[in-house]
């Protein structure tokens, strides 16, 4: 992805600090503190391996089997194509799958933005990191259990990570990508454990770039997944940095930066969503920040979930429905997102035919109002954005163990402070996105509350040197209740902070950068404790601490 550089940034050379690390750079614990690592005065031609502190993917201890589902050297954008065939030897129904992508690539080249479709369903987006002098490795991993109806049949593949290579840009991605099945686990009677019946699905159809959706007639819970993504160069890969029209900034977007990515049904809307704000690997025009730890979900792009089980009554009557996706604040005709589609369908096996309606639909004004204040003697240009949004919807389908209602509501809110000096030598953002999430069927509701934060400045001062400040937050809760009493909850934190500052306008070699970076990823609750943090300083790692 080129990037759209903002002209920026400057100060004061950072301080590099030699921290005492109690881990090792693949995230295993140590008994004893290592030797502190002194880092080198600026960055190399050759730094560390990326390195995320999320939790791993847990594997049952059960006989596996792996599937290499593509392998190829990425240096233009032809797709790979090729064919998949599920394993043999551990059954057609599994405990758990388990994709991995491991890379390569050195010498020079932007971040890239990639997809891998088995059967035409994306199971797995990402983005690559950009590449030493001397070359680097990563790899990825992501539980593609819910997509085990789609593996479980023979299915052609494609892939993508569109590059450019030429006498500049000389960086080829070479990439492999396997699939891991592992058996289910036996219970203590002997027989197969299973998987939850929520979490995979009966069928997976996917819509692609498209918009028609036929479902089966006795769909009994239905979920919409969106990979959507701001990308692709242009001011869309800093959608939340636009301005509106008017307003004296190099990126200008209508009404300005607030985003929302809306689900409809036959024109109707059907779900509501805030787009994560993901900083690629080059994001905020310096990528010595993202060199060694990407940006939260970088490298493994969620998609936005949508339950449309409300609208199962009108899905189930056999015939093909719009369901589209359109984000709010683009400009018209703008290029750089995009948002395939998976819908995921969970049958009543007992019924030929599930009947429902729609009872319920209402929704909020959508609220978009960002005030102007012009630059004045020493205060900067600003811009006070608000924007939120509320949708309930309710339904019902008549399944053979009796008729169940669902209801959804989700409430968008966003905040941010956007301010800017003459030429943008000074650029700051203070963002806030919080969305909230609540879906009841039955007896058993699930909230859900997100909030994703962004804190940076870039200054391009004296010298041109161009620093960086950032700091990035995602964060979720998730809690589960029964007939009013909560019965789970968990936590996932994830914190980002970084410093890098160099040379602009020199050749590569000229650049004295230095840059410090931290994560710190905490998990809690059900899914047990996991709580990693990693520090770098000027590409060599320095902290990798475990506490639970």
């Amino acid at each position: 992805m080129r990037r759209h550089v903002m002209s920026m940034l400057v100060g004061a050379a950072l301080v590099a600090n030699t921290l005492l690390g109690t881990g090792t750079g693949t995230g295993q614990a140590t008994a004893a503190p290592r030797p502190a690592v002194t880092p080198p005065p600026e960055f190399g031609t050759d730094w560390h391996d990326p390195i995320t502190a999320a939790p791993p993917v847990s594997k049952p201890r059960t006989k596996s089997c792996e599937v290499t589902v593509a392998e190829a050297r990425f240096k233009d954008f032809t797709p790979y194509e090729g064919d998949y065939a599920p394993p043999r030897g551990c059954g057609d129904r599994w405990g758990k799958v388990v994709l991995r992508l491991d890379g390569k690539v050195k010498g020079r080249q932007y971040d890239r933005l990639g997809y891998l479709r088995v059967g035409g369903v994306e199971v797995f987006r990402t983005s690559t990191p950009q590449p030493s002098p001397d070359g680097i490795t990563w790899s990825v991993e992501k539980d593609v259990t819910r997509y085990s109806e789609t593996l479980s049949h023979d299915q052609r593949v494609e892939m993508l990570i569109g590059n450019v290579v030429n006498d500049t840009y000389t960086g080829v991605i070479d990439v492999k990508v396997t699939l891991t099945f592992y058996a289910r686990e036996k219970g203590p009677d002997g027989r197969d454990k299973g998987t939850s019946g929520r979490s995979v699905a009966d069928r997976v159809l996917p819509l692609g770039d498209g918009t028609t959706l036929t479902a089966p007639r006795n769909s009994a819970r239905i979920v919409a997944e969106v990979y959507a993504t701001g990308s692709g160069g242009g001011c869309e890969e800093y959608w939340y940095m636009t301005v509106p029209d008017a307003v004296p900034y190099s990126c200008e977007a209508d009404d300005g930066p607030y985003r929302e990515v809306q689900v409809t049904v036959d024109g109707q809307l059907a779900g509501i969503a805030a787009p994560f704000p993901t900083v690629w690997t080059g994001g905020w025009s310096n990528p010595f920040l993202w060199y060694l730890i990407p940006g939260p979900r970088a490298f493994d792009v969620k998609p936005i979930e949508y339950d449309l089980t409300p609208f199962a009554g009108i899905l189930n009557d056999g015939r093909p429905h719009e369901v589209e996706v359109s984000v709010v604040g683009v400009p018209k005709a703008q290029t750089g997102w995009s948002t395939p589609v998976n819908v995921l369908v969970w049958q009543d096996e007992k019924s030929e035919r599930v009947t429902g309606k729609l009872t319920r639909h209402t929704e909020g004004t959508l609220t978009n109002k960002s005030t102007y204040t012009p630059a004045s003697g020493e205060a900067a240009h600003r811009l006070d954005t608000r924007g939120g949004h509320r949708l309930s919807v309710s339904g019902y389908v008549n399944t053979s163990h009796g008729r169940v209602t669902t209801t959804v509501t989700r409430t968008l809110a966003n905040t941010s402070v956007h301010r800017w000096t003459e030429r943008e030598a000074v650029d700051t953002l203070q963002a806030t996105w919080n969305d909230r999430e609540t879906v009841t069927a039955g007896g058993r509701s699930v909230r859900t509350e997100r909030t994703y934060t962004m804190d940076g400045t870039t200054t391009l001062g004296a010298g041109d040197r161009l620093r960086t400040e950032i700091s990035l937050g995602d964060r979720a809760e998730n809690v589960t209740a029964h007939g009013g009493r909560r019965v789970g909850r968990t936590v996932s934190d994830d914190r980002y902070d970084g410093d890098a500052s160099y040379l602009s306008n020199v050749p590569r070699e000229e650049r004295h950068a230095v840059g410090t970076s931290r994560e710190r990823y905490r998990q809690f609750g059900d899914g047990g404790c996991h709580d990693r943090t990693l520090a770098t300083v000027q590409g060599i790692l320095t902290e990798d601490r475990l506490r639970c």
